[in-house]
């Protein structure tokens, strides 16, 4: 029997990246699946392609930030699919503007957190009492490698670490209701954002790099597992949805090659 058979799940930036390579392992392993995402052009892309793998998916536009528009997509989804179990709070990033505090704008500080914190705040308000009344079900958070090491860019590092947070309360504030709540740190992921923003630069073809493109090259020297594709992660996702997984809740698995377990940025080359 498929792993997630009879399963509702809901994805929020399921239009591209992790959240969408999620929904088309959920189709798999016998889940329905409803996808959010702010892109309406991306979203549909995604919706069609998991209708051509063969799977039941609906796609909402929506803004995650806006409670109003949070709250209708979680309804349109119950009343599509009858029920809701799984909620995968994958929105979010980082942006280059997330610079020491000192030089911060107020405006990238609000709206890193707000997209990063507030929206599975948001999601979790309005689908957790979907869940109490199928009887139970999974939250999975995303946090960061940023967010378990405080390395760079503090609102990002802020909201993700408080994702972490989160994370344990609605555990424990959930876990009568047959609810877990679990949250993934990643590293570097090769989704369409990262390669856009970090590969084909002109650093990975310099043979003497400096500064952040020498830091760059030594981490992935350290730690080649560091980084991964979305189906890496998205098979901790469904992991964390199924039943298999029954003995883990309030935790954050640390998915990014052992960096945040042993971190060693700096180091020279011998």
């Amino acid at each position: 029997m498929p792993r997630l058979d009879g399963k509702v799940a809901f994805l929020t930036g399921g239009g591209a990246g992790i959240a969408k390579v999620s929904a088309l392992e959920f189709i798999k392993e016998g889940a329905k699946v409803a996808i959010v995402d702010i892109n309406a052009e991306v979203g549909k892309r995604a919706e069609q392609e998991i209708k051509d793998a063969g799977g039941e998916v609906i796609f909402i536009q929506t803004d995650v930030t806006q409670e109003a528009a949070v709250k209708q997509a979680i309804d349109t989804t119950v009343a599509k699919f009858g029920k809701l179990d799984v909620l995968v709070n994958c929105a979010g990033g980082s942006v280059l503007e997330d610079v020491p505090v000192h030089e911060m704008s107020l405006a990238i500080w609000h709206k890193t957190i707000t997209l990063n914190l507030l929206h599975p705040f948001l999601v979790c308000k309005h689908g957790i009492p979907h869940l109490i009344k199928a009887g139970g079900g999974s939250i999975i958070n995303f946090s960061s490698m940023v967010g378990m090491t405080g390395l760079y860019r503090p609102a990002y590092a802020a909201a993700k670490g408080g994702i972490m947070s989160f994370t344990k309360t609605l555990a424990a504030q959930y876990v009568q209701h047959n609810i877990r709540a679990n949250a993934i740190g990643p590293g570097s992921i090769r989704t369409e954002r990262h390669i856009k923003r970090y590969e084909n630069k002109e650093w990975m073809q310099n043979a003497n790099p400096t500064g952040a493109a020498k830091e760059r090259m030594i981490v992935q020297k350290l730690y080649p597992f560091s980084v991964g594709n979305p189906i890496d992660i998205a098979a901790i996702v469904v992991y964390l949805a199924s039943d298999e997984s029954r003995m883990l809740t309030g935790t954050t698995i640390a998915a990014d090659g052992g960096r945040s377990s042993y971190l060693k940025i700096y180091a020279e080359e011998e």
